[in-house]
């Protein structure tokens, strides 16, 4: 048995000697990421009427995991949300953290509307501060749109 076990880590440890890890330049990760082959990581703050906005947003593929601390480093609710065929519309669930709210629902929801991925948002905004929330939000879809993972929306021709 000591003999097979020895012969599995030298194994091992040839197989680490060999491997080669190949560097791939900082301008190529926004495409990897975008075809599902990386993860690309953003992280911001903001202040919005004396109030600290902590956003993190982390793009993987066909999906996006978006957190909102709002003046701590708390995770929050931590909701799931994707679209439903055949009706374009979003279904939401509450992860973790208890009864779901409609804060961190409402969010999550517009949110695969907007960019057609599935989300996994985590927040914890008090549940009361519906002008907290919509600020967040708009923090948050204003640099979705800046990075390119959600479409501004069209500004209607006048006839």
């Amino acid at each position: 048995m000591a003999r097979e076990d020895n012969s599995n880590s030298e194994a091992l440890k040839t197989a680490m000697e060999n491997l080669n890890v190949q560097q791939q330049p900082s301008s190529s990760s926004r495409n990897d990421a975008a075809s599902g082959n990386g993860v690309e990581v953003t992280c911001f703050t903001e202040v919005v009427d004396d109030v600290t906005l902590h956003l993190q947003i982390i793009h993987l593929g066909k999906q996006i995991y978006a957190w909102i601390g709002c003046n701590s480093s708390k995770l929050g609710h931590l909701y799931a949300a994707a679209s439903t065929r055949p009706n374009n519309t979003a279904s939401v669930t509450c992860v973790l953290g208890g009864n779901s709210d409609n804060t961190g629902t409402g969010i999550a929801r517009r949110l695969v509307l907007k960019t057609g991925l599935n989300i996994m948002l985590a927040s914890n905004i008090p549940k009361n501060s519906p002008l907290l929330e919509a600020n967040a939000e708009k923090k948050l879809v204003e640099k979705l749109i800046h990075l390119g993972y959600a479409t501004p929306k069209s500004k209607g021709t006048s006839s």
